[in-house]
């Protein structure tokens, strides 16, 4: 489950995003309305954990913004104002579901979660080349018809090389897909998760390391 939080007060902010990461989620911050759109423009969310009164670009705006482009995340909107009037033009922006402030953090835990099974994804399509078969959807990946056992991690990465179509992907983009923001940006991450990922798939090898660039399939 991939969350953005946004909220504008950095210590509550950060609060959440290391409550839910320790759920095993992986957590995005945004500390603006502005931010917060940029981030979902290229990253897929499950669920978008938003406060109503950011600075740039208000919270009712990023909601509208994402409501129109029919964004498949879930929105669960944060507010000081908890009357019911405030709660009712909330969701009348197209909100999925509303907390008051102050919250405990286990409601709003379970408020994530519930809303992460009712997100909507379209369904990808099966991605193949170089006798790799994998099917995002399904979570099955397979090499000549031989099913590959594939960590997580695995998997987006074989994701991100196929949809390259044998562009050159680098480490980069590759941690910002698989890995969420909190990750150390020098860590070798990539390159070991590459290593276990060459060994599974096999002979021949089928992915490139381009030297000062990434890597191609």
């Amino acid at each position: 489950m991939r969350v953005l939080v946004v909220e504008d007060e950095r210590l509550l902010a950060d609060t959440i995003a290391e409550g839910l990461r320790e759920q095993a989620l992986a957590v995005d911050v945004a500390y603006d309305g502005d931010a917060a759109l940029e981030r979902a423009s290229y990253t897929e969310y499950d669920v978008i954990v938003l406060d109503r009164d950011l600075p740039t670009v208000h919270g009712d705006e990023v909601c509208r913004e994402l409501v129109a482009q029919s964004y498949g995340g879930r929105i669960l909107m944060l507010t000081a104002a908890g009357d019911v009037d405030q709660r009712v033009a909330g969701l009348a922006l197209g909100a999925d579901d509303y907390l008051p402030k102050p919250f405990v953090f286990d409601e709003l835990l379970a408020r994530v979660r519930a809303l992460a099974r009712r997100a909507v994804r379209p369904v990808p399509p099966v991605l193949e080349r170089a006798g790799i078969r994998l099917d995002p959807h399904r979570r099955e990946a397979t090499r000549d018809g031989r099913p590959l056992r594939l960590t997580k991690k695995e998997f987006t990465v074989l994701e991100e090389l196929l949809r390259a179509e044998g562009g050159v992907v680098s480490a980069e983009r590759l941690l910002e897909r698989a890995w969420d923001e909190n990750i150390d940006p020098f860590s070798n991450v990539v390159r070991v998760t590459m290593a276990t990922l060459r060994r599974k798939l096999g002979d021949p090898p089928v992915i490139e390391t381009v030297t000062g660039s990434g890597y191609r399939l």
